[in-house]
């Protein structure tokens, strides 16, 4: 040893040290992680006596390498090398870096292997598997066939797909051995589904291993969590597998007690993105091993590898939270489709409310509509009452309080029997032009798309479409006949002061983005909240108060009345029964058809009307559109290259608003500054299919050229 490593310098390392602080020195040395070596590159190594190929789902997601690639498995790595491991290949090597008749070179990165091959149709020398990151299989060909379809669907990239069915690893979660499998559970009880005309039926055929389909029409009240799970235990009576998926994690905290309460603990896993990484993918393991055969979850669970799934259920599919925000963007009612007919399951779609989808499902007859009777809804549902602009034009205190008078007596007899909330709606919706005298709402003549006034919002101003861009210089309405119009402008400062004002010795309770109330007690108590947002009440609301109307009917989105009705009768079914003084309050004009259905509280009815029209308009989901994003100079060299369907019509471009600094940016905005444009493509039935194949071949030849990115989505939920 020289000196400089021995003596030198005043003797040993630690020479002289105390003994605590030599045990640190151990302790810290002890811990501390050795640097991670480099997988091999099986220089010289031999091959998988059988089945030496590997092919591999490479992470890369991009449109031009959505493929499967060949690569060589090592000896040493042929029992762990199954098809669902996650493996490490080098990637990007070239052709021409070949040693000793295999590929060598390019950088490390995440893949799946999907299957093992006697031969390899590449006739070129292959790489070698770089290393098996873990012997669990995570990939099933049922869900690799899932992924496969969704990414057709939705024009994405399989990797893409992946990346939000297969969880992050945890090798802490894969070292801990899951649960056994516990047998399946005595037959429930029918419950609550006695009040719907086929409920019994519905759970008998669960029960007996059948697969129906059905379109449900939830009562109000808190009964549906409960049915749900009275659904989920039928199912696994058959000895099958069950997949709940709902909008929000307050929705499945509410299933997950009910099941618990029904089935005891150890029978279902939950799945929500808000779980811890190896929380979330312990449980996930406990799924794909067969150790639990029911799931609830928000929709990162819609991709659960159920076993044997029987049955795959949806709970408010018009939510906007079933919709990804990552690339392809699927919808979980889309995707619960996929695995109905790919599993051939059973498919239970529920709702307070109704969708147009939910409609089209059971117009076509692929599903039957599962409802009570009117006596059973009349005895479940509150007294709905309205408030229209004439009465709001000669109501001395709406507008001194913004309070209808109607709305103030039915919040100060409610106060005296409980909480009554007050729905308001969110700050930042966009106006959009309607009839001035009857209210309809303003369309294009050649699209029907809407119309919008672009000089800051006076409706006496220019009009353009905002599908297909081209001017409107002379409207007039073609239900009425007038030439006025109205900008369905609505201030949203909204405050819970102004309420306090008005009842002073009340408390006031809010809930919204910022801070969102799960329940409230049933103590007399205002409690405003935005859509969405509402908390339940314990024993249920004496009232509810649906504020400003016009700000949610008024959006320019072509589901603002399907949604505004989804979110009324969202609050409304909190409130306590007609018979036990439950009374609902809307400000909004009452000959609207959004309106008029939550008065008879007929929510099919208003979605089959709204399919009826759709359908002659040619609007989705009648017709399949996508949209195209990007600069003016990217989405016209898109459609230059694009080859669309022959039925396919382009509508637009138009300008997108410019996405303000420091404001979040939606899926599809152009990002902070830039100035983007969007074009609408619209195919009639049957050749959906036909469109995406063409979008993604199109972005895929673009992206491999390394053009200006454009974005694609298919079926967008904000088409305006």
């Amino acid at each position: 040893m020289s000196s400089e490593n021995g003596q030198g310098g005043g003797g040993a390392a630690g020479e002289g040290a105390p003994p605590e602080q030599l045990a640190l020195i151990r302790e810290s040395v002890r811990k501390a992680k050795e640097p991670r070596a480099k997988p091999r590159t099986w220089r010289g190594a031999m091959l998988a006596k059988e089945l030496p190929v590997a092919r591999v789902l490479v992470d890369k997601g991009v449109l031009h390498l959505d493929r499967y690639f060949d690569y060589a498995v090592p000896e040493e790595l042929d029992a762990d090398a199954q098809p669902g491991v996650r493996v490490r290949v080098r990637f990007g090597a070239g052709r021409h870096r070949v040693r000793e008749g295999r590929r060598e070179g390019g950088g490390l990165i995440d893949g799946f292997l999907v299957e093992r091959l006697a031969e390899s149709d590449y006739s070129g020398p292959l790489a070698a598997l770089a290393q098996v990151v873990s012997p669990e299989p995570v990939l099933s060909a049922e869900l690799l066939g899932l992924a496969r379809a969704v990414a057709d669907r939705y024009a994405g990239s399989l990797a893409d797909v992946l990346q939000l069915a297969v969880p992050p690893r945890s090798a802490r979660a894969e070292r801990q051995a899951s649960p056994a499998p516990l047998p399946p559970p005595a037959v429930p009880e029918v419950g609550s589904w006695a009040r719907y005309e086929r409920g019994e039926a519905f759970l008998q055929s669960l029960a007996s291993g059948g697969t129906p389909r059905a379109v449900w029409n939830a009562l109000p009240g808190p009964e549906w969590a409960e049915e749900l799970a009275r659904a989920v235990a039928a199912t696994l009576v058959s000895g099958r597998g069950a997949l709940v998926v709902l909008p929000d994690g307050r929705a499945v905290a509410r299933v997950d007690a009910a099941l618990t309460a029904l089935l005891g603990e150890g029978r279902h896993a939950v799945l929500t993105a808000d779980a811890g990484p190896e929380k979330r993918y312990r449980e996930w393991l406990a799924v794909r091993r067969g150790a639990v055969r029911a799931v609830v979850g928000t929709r990162a669970a819609m991709f659960a590898p159920v076993r044997d799934l029987g049955l795959v259920a949806l709970w408010d599919d018009g939510d906007d939270s079933h919709s990804e925000q990552h690339a392809p963007q699927p919808h979980a009612r889309d995707v619960l489709l996929l695995r109905a007919a790919l599993d051939k399951c059973a498919f239970l779609l529920g709702s307070w409310s109704c969708t147009v989808e939910a409609a089209q499902l059971v117009e076509s007859g692929w599903a039957r509509p599962l409802v009570a009777v009117r006596e059973q809804v009349r005895r479940a549902a509150p007294l709905v009452r309205t408030v229209g602009d004439g009465e709001l034009a000669r109501d001395e205190a709406a507008r001194a309080a913004r309070l209808p008078s109607l709305a103030w007596q039915v919040a100060r007899d409610g106060l005296r029997h409980g909480p009554v909330l007050v729905q308001v709606p969110r700050r930042g919706y966009v106006p959009r032009m309607a009839c001035a005298q009857c209210r309809a709402p303003a369309r294009c003549r050649r699209c029907s798309g809407p119309l919008e006034a672009r000089d800051g919002g006076a409706a006496g101003g220019a009009l353009w479409c905002g599908w297909c861009g081209r001017e409107e210089a002379a409207w007039n309405c073609p239900e009425c006949g007038s030439f006025r119009l109205r900008a369905q402008v609505v201030g949203a400062r909204r405050t819970a002061e102004e309420l306090g004002r008005a009842f002073p010795a009340v408390p006031v309770r809010t809930s919204g983005r910022e801070h969102v109330l799960d329940t409230v007690p049933a103590a007399p108590a205002l409690v405003v909240s935005t859509p969405g947002a509402e908390p339940v009440a314990e024993g249920g609301y004496a009232a509810a108060l649906l504020l400003d109307g016009w700000a949610m009917l008024g959006r320019p989105d072509l589901r603002a009345g399907e949604d505004a009705l989804r979110r009324w009768i969202g609050a409304a079914s909190l409130v306590r029964p007609q018979a036990d003084g439950g009374t609902v309050v809307v400000v909004a004009e009452p000959t609207l058809r959004s309106v008029q259905a939550l008065v008879r509280w007929d929510a099919v009815g208003h979605a089959v009307r709204e399919l009826a029209e759709r359908a002659e308009l040619g609007f989705p989901p009648v017709s399949r559109m996508a949209a195209v994003s990007g600069t003016g100079e990217a989405v016209a060299e898109f459609f230059r290259a694009v080859e669309l369907p022959r039925e396919a019509e382009v509508l637009g471009p138009v300008p997108l608003p410019v996405t303000a600094a420091g404001r979040p940016r939606r899926p599809g905005a152009p990002p902070p500054g830039e100035h983007w444009e969007r074009a609408l493509i619209r195919v009639p039935p049957g050749s959906g299919a036909a469109l995406a194949s063409a979008l993604k071949a199109a972005q895929a030849a673009r992206m491999a050229r390394g053009g200006d990115a454009v974005w694609v989505r298919i079926d967008p939920p904000d088409i305006g």
